[in-house]
């Protein structure tokens, strides 16, 4: 196979001894620099910690990312990396290290044939490969059920359970009394029932499920939305009584997919994004949809009722598609999509009148938005943002270079900026051991990674979550360097630790 040489956008690459050598014959950003993939896997114990980690910080951090083993047989995107997870463990004041990939079936074929024969987001899609068109990686999300970590990938993929501890993989994540094993990305666990609230979505009729699994893996309740056509969502919110869908206006042509075998999307700017409200054992007849103005959401911070009202925090998008930039060449429809731009905000919902009440509760560019998992489903205050520059100013997804903490009721935020040419991950919210609702809301910690342009050295960084402007509290020198990911979430000790 031959590759590009390496010039169009990258200019001077830098080179490291972890990744693999087929990268830099390779003109994509998303392969090199705080991209670039590692081949090691690595688990270090006693840590080096610069400040104190708090003695009641028990459980781990898990951030899940694209990690390609080897190049793909087309244009790469970031979607297409093979999962790797890293776990940063606390206990007793001590800090340990892993990282594992996740043993995906398209993971099982490249290391069987020694290549990638998985097609990707950027096409052709090839159903003989994969039943998903494309390469199910498990890259996008992760968090902690029903005793194990479950991986999911953004486009309703199959989900895999993976040890806390070892990161091994187990096998797939399979729901008891569910036929299908897909799921997408962003299905949730209500920290105070156990349960796991799923959806899933394709091409196909029906386009849309949503479904119910209790606290020991079985399904419970699940039921197909009807929807106009095959969408794109990529969240779902959920309150005590509730579960809040999203059908937004950005999707593909199915002609063109049918046809050409590649996905072009579209956002529909004069069509309104419409949020349906489930109750969580509802039937879909049940569901009430709530035209709101057109919009692109990725991530949802947290969903409560109030009386007649639901409402729902999150991050917002006006122009998922941003316009091609001159001289991204084959590679300009990938990079647009990457540029994100989202700001915080807030959508209301009466179920007795129908009335929607929405708008901005700040205009800065942030999203990978967090809030404190105890207090999801229930009246919640603050969240946690990551700082992403526009592209005028340099940015695009993935290079996270500060923490936001909002106070979501008055619009007033604190940053701390991870520094130059350092670049964060996800932020999670870590609640103190043994802390219930009963606690203040952020009386615990906020936790992330970076890695540092600079020397490609990476940590993980420990915040007092009262007050993240005075910075971390304690910085945990990692062993190795922490390429770009997407999603983190934490496990509580008593959860793992057992």
């Amino acid at each position: 196979m031959e590759y590009p040489v390496v010039e169009q956008c990258l200019g001077a690459v830098s080179r490291f001894d972890d990744a693999p050598d087929w990268i830099y014959r390779l003109d994509n950003p998303y392969l090199h620099g705080v991209y670039a993939p590692t081949v090691n896997e690595l688990s270090a114990q006693g840590l080096p910690v610069t400040g104190e980690l708090p003695a009641d910080l028990s459980g781990a951090y898990f951030r899940n990312g694209p990690n390609p083993l080897h190049p793909s047989p087309h244009r790469y995107h970031p979607f297409d990396g093979d999962g790797m997870l890293h776990g940063v463990y606390f206990e007793g004041g001590w800090a340990a290290y892993r990282n594992r990939y996740i043993e995906t079936a398209a993971l099982a074929r490249q290391r069987t044939s020694g290549e990638c024969i998985s097609p990707g987001v950027m096409g052709p899609f090839d159903y003989a490969v994969s039943e998903f068109g494309i390469k199910d990686t498990s890259n996008t999300d992760v968090f902690a059920y029903n005793g194990d970590l479950m991986s999911l990938w953004y486009n309703a993929g199959h989900p895999y359970r993976v040890d806390p501890l070892t990161l091994a993989t187990r096998e797939h994540f399979a729901l008891g009394g569910r036929d299908s094993l897909r799921l997408s990305a962003h299905s949730k666990v209500d920290w105070s029932t156990g349960e796991l609230l799923f959806f899933d979505y394709g091409d196909e009729p029906p386009y849309m499920t949503f479904g119910v699994a209790d606290a020991e893996g079985r399904r419970v309740h699940e039921v197909a939305i009807d929807l106009p056509g095959p969408r794109l969502p990529h969240d779902i919110g959920f309150t005590t009584n509730y579960a809040v869908l999203h059908d937004l206006p950005f999707f593909h042509d199915m002609d063109v997919l049918r046809r050409y075998r590649y996905r072009v999307l579209t956002f529909y700017s004069d069509m309104p994004t419409r949020f349906g409200i489930i109750p969580r054992r509802g039937a879909s007849a049940d569901i009430r949809w709530f035209e709101c103005e057109p919009c692109y959401i990725l991530h949802v911070s947290n969903c409560w009722e109030e009386g007649d009202w639901v409402t729902m925090d999150g991050c917002r998008s006006t122009n998922p598609m941003p316009d091609v930039q001159p001289g991204e060449g084959e590679l300009a429809s990938m990079l647009a999509y990457m540029r994100l731009e989202a700001n915080n905000y807030r959508w209301r919902f009466n179920l007795k009148t129908g009335e929607v009440r929405e708008g901005d509760i700040d205009d800065l560019n942030t999203e990978f938005n967090k809030t404190n998992p105890l207090f999801h489903g229930v009246r919640s205050q603050y969240a946690y943002h990551q700082r992403i520059p526009l592209y005028c100013e340099g940015g695009h997804t993935l290079r996270f270079t500060g923490l936001v903490k909002y106070d979501n009721d008055t619009g007033a935020r604190s940053e701390w900026a991870y520094g130059d040419g350092v670049f964060g991950s996800e932020a999670v919210y870590a609640p103190r051991a043994g802390a219930d609702r009963g606690a203040a809301e952020d009386d615990g910690y906020v936790i992330t990674l970076v890695t540092d342009s600079n020397d490609w050295t990476s940590a993980c960084l420990v915040f007092d979550a009262t007050d993240i402007a005075q910075g971390p509290v304690a910085r945990v020198h990692l062993p190795q360097r922490v390429p770009a990911g997407f999603h983190a979430t934490w496990a509580r000790g008593e959860d793992i630790f057992r």
